[in-house]
């Protein structure tokens, strides 16, 4: 069937109103960041298309637009993968050429972007549907996507929105069974951002999954030993088949910067605008293509630049961040890092027999036909031990403000658990025939506008209509989406730090 749009896909996002509102009341911070000098002579309509969307601009969004414009030029660039860089360049061709490259690009990172986070919002419901079975549940979600704590990094020039669509839209082509599309998407996934190598651990254990309830289902006689090799090496070969296709491109894009950084004069494809050059000079960049002592990482046995930039550049490591002056970048990812432990302990919990065995025995609802659904029903098992990684490994090894939009571009979880706890919780959200158990009289009615026919209508929006009315523990959940996609858009708009 079909899958019903939602409400807010109809609507133009208004993150993009916002940040031009803003950037344009807001002066902007001096911020020590990248910021190569803009070359050539902007026209009318170039200074319209910076005071619209110059918002997008800024932070890590320099690299992706510098790195569309002029490639690969400064060895640091390499932290940022090609996938956004590439679509953003094929898109801005489509532009008048009297524009400048830049407001091309800017341009096509509006489009693009809003476009990508309304496909990841409906891929995201999608994927809800198949896992936890509860059709309001996952609408709930996907609202609650679009009201993102990392919303800013959604609409800004960042490659947050083309993975959240990748990523989700993977994991539910799996969940239907198509392994190879799943796997395809998971590889372009891994072009875009390089946590997408840890999505590889869905297929195996999917995979993994299978073959042991097959085992459990079937008797071990030993006329189906062969059979059961067969199956082994049968699943064997796939699952290295499809983790090479998921490493390939990340695997390419190290071996294009280690022809361009370590083999001096083979690298190079332009002339270097003098302005980059000294750029380059007062701020210590290495330029691809020159002669010199080559980078330490191309005399590694496996020389990997992505590593090196992370380690160098940027000084990230296990518990590198863990200093007193840090204090106000953890009380920033506090409440994500809350909210991700708060669910894995919930899940535990719930199901720590099915935790203890990961998942690979048939429990009795699944053996009847009919496994617990929602959040803490068996399907979800493997994404919530993906958010639990992604968490630990980034509060532990990453700039810890990045968790939020680490985790918010790259797990349901962090969607759909808060969904869980306004279903059981709110009362408002409490009527005969809904996801939740609990009965009694709808006390939200439903929006006069929506999509299409079969539509439900905005809960977000009419939990925030009556904000006196809701439990604390639903002011808190929204408080915070709310919050910090407000603050992302005052704040990152203008080069003032955020996450």
């Amino acid at each position: 069937p079909v899958l019903p749009v939602p409400e807010h896909l109809c609507q133009p996002s208004p993150s993009l109103v916002l940040q031009a509102v803003f950037n344009l009341l807001i002066p902007d911070h001096s911020a020590d960041a990248f910021s190569p000098p803009r070359l050539g002579s902007p026209g009318p309509w170039d200074a319209l298309v910076e005071r619209l969307l110059g918002g997008l601009g800024r932070w890590d969004a320099e690299h992706f637009l510098f790195i569309a414009e002029r490639g690969y030029l400064f060895e640091h660039n390499c932290a940022f993968l090609p996938l956004l860089p590439l679509s953003l360049r094929a898109l801005a061709r489509l532009w008048p050429p009297q524009l400048q490259p830049r407001s091309r690009l800017l341009l096509s990172a509006a489009l693009l972007n809003a476009l990508l986070s309304a496909l990841a919002a409906a891929a995201l419901y999608g994927l809800g549907r198949a896992v936890l079975r509860r059709r309001g549940e996952a609408f709930l979600a996907a609202l609650l996507f679009s009201l993102s704590p990392a919303g800013v990094f959604m609409a800004a020039a960042y490659s947050e929105s083309m993975f959240a669509f990748l990523a989700f839209s993977a994991m539910w082509q799996l969940e239907k069974g198509h392994s190879w599309l799943g796997g395809l998407l998971f590889s372009l996934a891994s072009g875009a951002r390089a946590n997408g190598l840890i999505n590889a651990g869905f297929f195996l254990y999917s995979r993994g999954k299978r073959f042991a309830l097959q085992l459990q289902v079937g008797s071990a006689s030993v006329r189906q030993l062969p059979l059961m090799w067969k199956q082994v090496l049968s699943l064997a070969s796939s699952a290295v088949l499809m983790c090479a296709g998921i490493f390939l491109p990340f695997a390419l894009f190290q071996y294009y910067a280690y022809v361009r950084f370590c083999s001096p004069g083979t690298g190079l494809d332009q002339t270097i605008p003098e302005p980059l050059l000294q750029l380059a000079q007062d701020k210590g960049y290495r330029v691809a293509g020159m002669d010199g002592a080559k980078p330490p990482w191309c005399s590694q046995r496996f020389p990997v630049v992505y590593s090196y930039i992370q380690d160098t550049y940027w000084n990230v490591g296990f518990l590198r961040y863990f200093e007193l002056r840090q204090i106000p970048n953890f009380l920033l990812a506090l409440p994500v890092t809350v909210l991700g432990s708060w669910a894995a302990w919930t899940y535990v919990s719930t199901n720590p027999r099915h935790c203890l065995t990961l998942g690979l025995e048939r429990s009795k609802s699944e053996e009847k036909g009919k496994p617990r659904d929602g959040f803490c029903g068996p399907a979800a098992f493997m994404y919530v031990v993906h958010a639990t990684a992604l968490l630990a490994f980034g509060f532990s090894c990453m700039h810890v403000q990045v968790l939020t939009r680490f985790l918010g571009s790259s797990s349901p979880i962090l969607y759909w658990f808060p969904a869980h706890l306004l279903q059981e919780h709110e009362p408002l959200l409490w009527s005969t025939g809904t996801d939740n158990p609990a009965s009694g009289k709808p006390l939200l009615s439903k929006s006069p506008r929506s999509c299409g026919k079969g539509t439900p209508h905005n809960l977000v929006v009419r939990l925030l209509l009556n904000w006196r009315l809701i439990t604390p523990l639903s002011k808190s959940i929204l408080g915070f989406f709310l919050c910090y996609w407000l603050l992302g858009l005052v704040l990152h708009c203008n080069f003032f730090p955020w996450t």
